[in-house]
C-alpha cells in the first residue's frame, strides 16, 4: 500500500509539473515533465507557433512556425478533452486518482466564452426642420469597423449591431473626388440625389477630400511601437499578426526617423528607443524578439510610451504612439472612462495616438475606439497582412500625418424645402449646436489623402404640403427670395495641426446639386451606407436589399487597383450566403 500510496504522489507531482509548465508556455519544462515519465530523452516538440500570410484577401492564413509546443485537447483523453493531449503526465495522474476513487474535476476550457465589447450608441432619429433645423457633428476618418465587419462575415457570422458604424464603413474606401486649392488643406464636393432605399425622399453627400501628400515629402516622424505582449495576445491572429504589420511599417522609415518600441504585459519595459528608420536589422531583430504572456497593465504602457515619444519630441514632425493590442486591459486602469482621461491629458503634449485593433474572442472595440478618439488619432483594426499594408504602406501619410484637427461640420436645413432630416451613421459623433464655433470642444482629425463623406437623408414636402413655418416664437424669419433654391447650408470648422484657432468654410446646396444620374462616387458610398443598414436592422433601412447594395456597387467598381471594392462585393455575396435579412 506504501508503495501504491508514493506512485500516486509522484504521478500527481509530476502531472502538476506538466501542467504549470504548459500554463506559463515553458518549452522545456513540459518536456522534462513528460520524459521523467516515459522514458523519452530525444528533446523533440512539434510546431504551434503560426506566421500571417498576405494571400488572403480577407481573414488571413497561417503557416506553421518551429519552435514552440504544441498544446492540443483531444477527444476522450484527460476526461473530455480538458487536458493537453500527448501529456503522459495528465493521463496516469487521471488513472492513478480514478484507481484510488478520488475523483477528477474537469477543468474550464481557457477561451471557452467570447467576451468582446462594443459600446451600444442609439442610432440617430429623423429631426423635424420646424425644430430642429442644426445638425452638428464630428468628423470621423476610423475605418476599424469595416474590417472588423469583414471578420465577422468572413466567418460565417453575422456582427453585432453595435459593431455596425456605417460611416467608418464609408470611409475605408478611396473616392476619386477633386483635391483642394488654395490655403484650405481639404476640398468639399457635395451632391444630392434619389434615396435609393426610400423614393420618396433624397440623399445628400457631403464629401471631403484632404489633400495628398508623396511619401518622400513626409515630415520626419518620431514614432514609438507600443505593443501589447501580454498573454491575451498569444494567438495567430493577435502577436503574430501584429510583428509581420510593424515589420512592413518599418520598412517604409528613414533615416531621419526616430522609431522606440515599448512593450507592456504585467508591467512595461521598452525594447528599443531612437533607432534611426534607417536602422532596419536593428529595429526588425526587437519586434523578432517579443514573445507574449502575463497580464495587460495597459496604462503603464501608455504611460511610458509617451515619455519616450517625448524625450524625441520633432518640432515640426509627426509626433506618435502607435498602440497596438485586442485592447483587453485588466491591470491597473482599465476602464473606457479612465483610459480616456489618461489620453486626454497626454494629447496636449502635441503627441497623436493611433490605435491598430488585432485579434477576437476578447476583443475590446469600446476602448479602442475611445482611446483613437481622445487622442487625436485614427483607429484601424488589422484582421490581414493585406489590411496591414493598406493602414501602414499605401496609406501611410493619413495614418501617421495630421493636416487638419477638430474638424466639425453643422448643416443647417431650409424649412422651406426640407420637412425632416436624418444623419446617416456618426451616432457616437454628435455635438451640441453651440460646440461648433468653440474652439476648446475637441473633434476628429483629417490624414494626408483621408477622404471623409456623410449622408443625410432627406424628407421632402409632398405635392400640395405647405412647408411647415419654424415653431419658435422669437426664431422666425421671414424667407428670402434668394434662399427659395437652397436646401441646406454646410458650414465646416477646422484648425491647423500647429493652431488652436479654428477657421470657417461654408458651402450651399441648391437645386443646380440635384443629380438625376449620381456620380460613381455616390453610388458606391450610398451602397456601403445601405449595406451598413441591412447590417444593423435598422429602422430606417427602408426597402434596402442586398441585391440593391450589389447591383448599385457593381455598377461603380471605378480604378479598383487593390481590389478593396471587389472585397466588398465578396462580403455582400457574404451576407445573401449567411442569409441576412435585406
Amino acid at each position: 500500500m506504501k508503495k501504491k500510496g508514493m506512485a500516486l504522489l509522484a504521478a500527481l507531482v509530476c502531472a502538476a509539473l506538466a501542467l504549470t509548465m504548459t500554463a506559463c508556455g515553458s518549452k522545456k519544462g513540459v518536456q522534462d515533465a513528460n520524459t521523467a515519465l516515459s522514458g523519452n530523452t530525444s528533446g523533440t516538440t512539434s510546431s504551434a507557433d503560426t506566421a500571417p500570410s498576405a494571400s488572403s484577401p480577407g481573414l488571413p492564413q497561417y503557416a506553421p512556425k518551429p519552435g514552440k509546443i504544441n498544446i492540443q485537447f483531444s477527444e476522450s483523453a484527460a476526461k473530455d478533452g480538458m487536458m493537453p493531449a500527448g501529456t503522459e503526465a495528465g493521463a496516469v495522474a487521471i488513472a492513478s486518482m480514478e484507481q484510488y476513487g478520488m475523483p477528477f474535476e474537469k477543468a474550464q476550457p481557457e477561451t471557452q466564452f467570447n467576451t468582446e465589447e462594443y459600446k451600444f450608441v442609439e442610432e440617430n432619429r429623423m429631426m423635424k426642420v420646424s425644430m430642429s433645423p442644426l445638425s452638428t457633428f464630428s468628423i470621423d476618418v476610423d475605418t476599424a469597423s469595416y474590417s472588423n465587419v469583414r471578420r465577422f462575415l468572413g466567418n460565417g457570422m453575422k456582427p453585432p449591431a453595435d459593431a455596425v458604424r456605417i460611416e467608418e464603413m464609408v470611409n475605408y474606401f478611396a473616392y476619386d473626388l477633386p483635391g483642394p486649392d488654395g490655403d484650405v488643406p481639404f476640398s468639399v464636393t457635395t451632391e444630392l440625389a434619389r434615396c435609393p432605399w426610400n423614393k420618396n425622399n433624397y440623399l445628400a453627400m457631403i464629401a471631403i477630400q484632404g489633400k495628398k501628400v508623396e511619401h518622400g515629402n513626409l515630415p520626419k516622424s518620431n514614432l514609438v511601437f507600443l505593443l501589447d505582449v501580454s498573454g491575451s495576445m498569444d494567438e495567430p491572429m493577435k502577436l503574430p499578426l501584429l510583428k509581420s504589420s510593424f515589420q512592413l511599417l518599418a520598412e517604409q522609415l528613414g533615416e531621419n526617423d526616430r522609431v522606440s518600441i515599448v512593450v507592456y504585459a504585467g508591467a512595461s519595459g521598452t525594447v528599443l528607443e531612437g533607432a534611426r528608420g534607417d536602422e532596419k536589422e536593428k529595429m526588425l531583430a526587437a519586434l523578432d524578439s517579443l514573445e507574449a504572456g502575463g497580464s495587460t497593465a495597459g496604462a503603464a504602457g501608455i504611460e511610458l510610451a509617451y515619455e519616450v515619444a517625448k524625450k524625441y519630441f520633432i518640432n515640426g514632425g509627426n509626433n506618435r504612439v502607435i498602440l497596438a493590442t485586442d485592447g483587453d486591459f485588466n491591470v491597473g486602469v482599465s476602464s473606457e472612462s479612465e483610459l480616456a482621461r489618461l489620453i486626454e491629458e497626454k494629447r496636449e503634449e502635441g503627441i497623436y495616438l493611433s490605435v491598430l485593433g488585432f485579434g477576437y474572442g476578447n476583443y475590446k472595440d469600446n476602448k479602442l475606439e475611445a482611446l483613437a478618439d481622445k487622442g487625436n488619432g485614427n483607429y484601424a483594426y488589422i484582421d490581414s497582412l493585406m489590411e496591414a499594408k493598406k493602414v501602414l504602406v499605401n496609406e501611410m501619410g493619413s495614418t501617421l500625418l495630421t493636416i487638419a484637427k477638430d474638424v466639425k461640420i453643422q448643416v443647417e436645413f431650409n424649412p422651406a424645402k426640407v420637412k425632416e432630416y436624418r444623419l446617416i451613421g456618426y451616432d457616437n459623433r454628435l455635438l451640441r449646436n453651440e460646440d461648433f464655433d468653440d474652439d476648446t470642444k475637441d473633434a476628429g482629425e483629417i490624414g494626408a489623402g483621408h477622404n471623409v463623406i456623410a449622408f443625410y437623408e432627406i424628407v421632402p414636402y409632398g405635392d400640395g404640403e405647405t412647408p411647415e413655418l419654424p415653431q419658435l416664437k422669437y426664431q422666425a424669419a421671414e424667407m428670402r427670395q434668394e434662399w427659395m433654391d437652397e436646401w441646406m447650408e454646410v458650414r465646416i470648422r477646422y484648425k491647423q495641426p500647429d493652431s488652436d484657432v479654428s477657421e470657417k468654410i461654408v458651402h450651399t446646396i441648391t437645386d443646380r446639386q440635384i443629380a438625376d444620374n449620381p456620380s460613381e462616387n455616390f453610388m458606391f458610398a450610398s451602397a456601403v451606407a445601405e449595406f451598413g443598414l441591412i447590417l444593423k436592422n435598422s429602422e430606417y433601412k427602408g426597402s434596402a436589399s442586398l441585391d440593391s447594395v450589389k447591383s448599385r456597387a457593381e455598377a461603380a467598381m471605378g480604378d479598383d487597383e487593390e481590389g478593396y471594392r471587389r472585397n466588398f462585393l465578396e462580403l455582400v455575396d457574404k451576407a445573401i450566403e449567411i442569409g441576412i435579412d435585406g
